[in-house]
Formats: structure tokens, C-alpha cells, sequence
């Protein structure tokens, strides 16, 4: 039988565990013996260190880029291209976003271990097919401002190159883009004014998210799409809460000057909406076995909660007793959070 691979925490837990059953007579020595064996402690996570090496490459690669940008020699370069065509820019563009995707997908069939590298390459694509777009934006430009169609571009560029590569990160980005071209959109629509059918941009992208997260749903009937559902239930999530967190603090204003002259509790019914669809979520969540919502549910809960301390306490707590209170509370659910993960470790 092989042997469970446990990290250093886990594997000191289920040797504490199993001590004890010995010493309570629950096991004898011989099976504890046996149990101590069918498990060992991993070695290094060379897994997590790749992944977060590749995200210090990218960010290093995007820094050389800019600062390659600003040196004196390169803009001189730069001022000599400026009269080269933008039609030609997005053509490049597209093609050496082409190659890198082939590269990709090509990599992800010849080394599927190596995820990182091939995601890296994919990365470095969608970063060239979103110059593609704008440039060829520039070239098509009437002059009216109506950028919001680039995105709308970019959500169906990126929905396609997801589905032929089978890409959750270009898919991620189609959804990212989907998003922008809504609040443009709005924006447009509106001719930039502070409201969209009497709504601020908070609120609009609480509906927003309510229906990537009702999409999700509807994806469940679409085989089809099972390899993108998860990821589009939680970017759904991540727009509804993050949204309706800054609707319990800014309330449905527009612009900063309307929601200074107003005092933080006239807007608590705000947070009392996002205070409910946290508990809602969470409760849903746990109900269902859904750890997806309950996981948003819970910690934008505890956001939500320190937020409204904040807004209303702050100024009327004497700061050691507020910081003492923080340290409690964290430690509570620190320790209650250690509890849950013990018991669904030894489910496991």
C-alpha cells in the first residue's frame, strides 16, 4: 500500500492522534505501529516553489520590458517607429500571439507536467493579443470614444482561443474583459455620468456578478463547458462581493464630494444587504457542500463585519482595547478554523 505523503503540520497531528489512541487503549501498540508506517513526511514543495518562480520571472520579464522602455537608446528607437502604421503593429501583434499560443498548447501536450512554463507561455500570448486589439482599435478610431467595443472584441477573441486551447487562464481573461466592456459600456452609454439607470458602478457590478454566477449555473448543462463552470462561478463571486463590500461603504453615490456629505451610518442598510448575502452564501455553502460559496460567504463575512468596526467604532475605541479585540477575535477564529481542518484532515 503507498504510503501517504503529509506535510510537516499534518504529519505531526496524526502522529499526536495516533499516540493517543494508543495511550487511551483504543489501538494496540501493534496496530499504532502499523498505522505510524502508513504514512511519511514530504520533502520540499518543489511544486509551490516553480509556481511562485515563474510568477517572480513574469514580474522581473514585465519590469526589464519597462525599464528596456525608458532607456534613452530604446526611445530613440521607438520615436523612429512612431510613423509605422498601427494596422502593422496589430498584425505583429497577432502573429506572435499566434505562435506563442501554438507553442503553448504544443508544450501542454508534449510536457503536461511542466503547468507553470506552459501557462507562462500563454501568458506572454494574451498580453500580445491584447496589443493586437488596441492597435487595431487605433486604426478603426472615428473619434467618438466608443472603446468599449475593443473589449467586447477582446471577450470574444479570448472565449474562442479558451475553448480551442482549452485554456482556463484565457478563459479567465474573456471574463475579465467581459467585465471591463460592461462598465465601459454602461459608461458610454450614459455619456460618463456618475449613474446608469439610476445606479453607480458598485451596484451595477453586484448585478453583474449575480449573473456570471447564474451563467455558471446554466453551464452545468453544458458539458461542454465543465472545464471553464468553476472558474466562472468564482469570478462571478469575486465581482458580487467584492461589489456589494463597496456598496456597504460608498453606498449607491457617484462621485466623493456627494458621499462626504453624508455620515457613514446612513448607509448601514448597504452593509446590511452585503452582511445578509454573506450569510446566505455561507449558509448555502455549507448546506450543499458547495466550499466555493461558503468560503466567500465566510470570509467576506468577517470582512464585512471589520469593515462596519471601522466605519463606527474607530473613533470611539480606545486603540489598545480596539487592537486587543482584533487579537482575540482572530485567535477564536484561528483556533476554530484549526478545529474544522483537523477533523476534515482525519476524514481524509
Amino acid at each position: 500500500m503507498a504510503k501517504l505523503n503529509l506535510d510537516k503540520q499534518e504529519a505531526e497531528f496524526l502522529g499526536k492522534t495516533i499516540r493517543t489512541w494508543e495511550a487511551e487503549g483504543l489501538v494496540d501498540k501493534e496496530t499504532a505501529e502499523k498505522l505510524q508506517s502508513t504514512y511519511e513526511v514530504k520533502g520540499f514543495d518543489w511544486r509551490r516553489l516553480a509556481q511562485y518562480s515563474f510568477w517572480v520571472a513574469l514580474a522581473s520579464g514585465m519590469v526589464a520590458i519597462a525599464s528596456l522602455i525608458i532607456d534613452d537608446a530604446v526611445l530613440n528607437w521607438l520615436e523612429k517607429l512612431y510613423d509605422t502604421p498601427d494596422i502593422i503593429i496589430s498584425i505583429i501583434s497577432a502573429i506572435l500571439a499566434s505562435l506563442l499560443f501554438l507553442e503553448g498548447n504544443k508544450r501542454k501536450k508534449k510536457y503536461p507536467e511542466r503547468v507553470f512554463s506552459n501557462e507562462s507561455i500563454i501568458f506572454f500570448g494574451i498580453l500580445l493579443t491584447a496589443s493586437s486589439i488596441a492597435f487595431l482599435g487605433k486604426t478603426f478610431d472615428n473619434g467618438k470614444g466608443h472603446f468599449s467595443i475593443l473589449f467586447l472584441l477582446s471577450v470574444l477573441v479570448y472565449a474562442a482561443l479558451a475553448w480551442k486551447f482549452s485554456s482556463r487562464l484565457i478563459w479567465a481573461f474573456a471574463l475579465v474583459s467581459l467585465g471591463s466592456w460592461f462598465g465601459t459600456e454602461t459608461g458610454y452609454q450614459t455619456d460618463w455620468s456618475f449613474y446608469f439607470l439610476g445606479m453607480n458602478y458598485p451596484l451595477r457590478f453586484v448585478l453583474f456578478g449575480i449573473s456570471l454566477v447564474l451563467f455558471s449555473f446554466m453551464m452545468l448543462r453544458f458539458s461542454m463547458l465543465n472545464l471553464f463552470r468553476e472558474l466562472t462561478y468564482i469570478i462571478g463571486l469575486l465581482y458580487l462581493f467584492v461589489s456589494l463590500w463597496l456598496l456597504s461603504i460608498f453606498g449607491n453615490f457617484g462621485s466623493l464630494e456627494d458621499w462626504l456629505r453624508i455620515k457613514q451610518i446612513e448607509l448601514f442598510y448597504w452593509g446590511i444587504i452585503s452582511l445578509l448575502f454573506s450569510i446566505a452564501f455561507t449558509i448555502y455553502g455549507i448546506r450543499f457542500r458547495d466550499h466555493i460559496a461558503r468560503e466567500f460567504g465566510i470570509s467576506f463575512l468577517l470582512i464585512n463585519l471589520y469593515s462596519r468596526y471601522f466605519e463606527y467604532l474607530w473613533d470611539i475605541t480606545d486603540k489598545t482595547i480596539f487592537f486587543g479585540i482584533m487579537a482575540l477575535s482572530f485567535w477564536l477564529i484561528g483556533r476554530k478554523a484549526e478545529k474544522i481542518w483537523n477533523l476534515e484532515f482525519l476524514k481524509k
